[in-house]
């Protein structure tokens, strides 16, 4: 048996990033009270949505995966308590600019995921920040079992979760910003729910998601906002097991932890039994990938 307990966090972003980043470390904290070997945290959850309009000074907040304060903090923090950790920040390379995860293990950084899939809506401009990830999706063997990452609208794409089970993923981790729907006005949890919930159970490995919660909102009347707009963040955050089941859940509007147990080995025979795998037929799916005309 390799049993493991993975946690997700959820909470409200406070506005300044020295203040996020203690939150961020006090819910770690009990999560690792609570025994959680592996510990998910939103996504860019060091500051507010800024991606909700465009400004050019926003560019300021990207530095290097050595340079980010988060990083910084949680490689500390993961070292101490023995945990492993992707840490979403916002990445400069140069003169590029990603939205991006570092993957901590015990203090070691293994390296670093670029989210894929950028989307571009009203509230969600993030095509004016980010450029899309070069990495291709990645796989961390961990102290604690192989681990793929997607971020937030990766986590849309059956193509990314499958990408990742095929090299191997024990547990697929998706750190989110998600919320309201202002534009097409919808109420999209259940929606984004189900799709991991497939992703889970299409390749028979738990899913992790951890989304912040409360309203964040920007208005002209600031000086320096060009829109105004409002999200309010869903909260939602879930655990499914290898089947696709909703294991654990939270509300929409709290702080809190929520974890579980597996048996990585259990998921393990139950991809063997179930046969997906042993039946792939990747030389049909050309249409896929765009390579087969129609």
């Amino acid at each position: 048996m390799r049993k493991v307990k993975v946690a997700a966090v959820q909470f409200s972003v406070p506005e300044n990033r020295e203040q996020s980043i203690e939150k961020a470390e006090k819910l770690v904290r009990e999560a690792a009270k609570g025994g959680a070997n592996i510990v998910l945290l939103p996504e860019l959850f060091e500051t507010s949505y800024f991606c909700q309009e465009r400004r050019y000074e926003h560019y300021e907040l990207a530095v290097s995966v050595n340079e980010n304060p988060a990083v910084k903090r949680f490689r500390e923090v993961t070292r101490e308590l023995r945990l492993v950790m992707p840490i979403s920040f916002y990445e400069r390379d140069v003169n590029s600019f990603y939205n991006s995860i570092a993957m901590l293990d015990c203090g070691e950084l293994l390296g670093v995921y670029r989210k894929t899939h950028i989307p571009d809506d009203h509230f969600y401009q993030e095509k004016f920040y980010f450029t899309p990830g070069d990495t291709g999706f990645k796989v961390w063997k961990t102290r604690f079992g192989r681990i793929g990452v997607g971020i937030c609208w990766d986590q849309w794409f059956p193509e990314a979760a499958r990408c990742m089970a095929l090299d191997g993923a024990e547990l697929l981790l998706y750190p989110t910003a998600i919320g309201s729907e202002p534009i097409i006005e919808c109420d999209s949890m259940p929606h984004w729910r189900r799709c991991m919930q497939g992703h889970a159970a299409a390749n028979l490995v738990p899913v992790v998601a951890a989304n912040r919660v409360g309203a964040e909102k920007v208005t002209p009347d600031d000086g320096n906002a060009h829109q105004s707009s409002e999200l309010e963040f869903y909260g939602s955050s879930f655990i499914t097991d290898c089947y696709g089941e909703l294991s654990e859940a939270a509300d929409r509007s709290s702080d809190c932890v929520i974890m579980r147990e597996f048996d990585l080995d259990e998921c393990r025979i139950a991809r063997q039994e179930w046969g997906v795998f042993r039946d792939r037929r990747p030389e049909m799916y050309g249409a896929v990938c765009g390579l087969k005309k129609r």
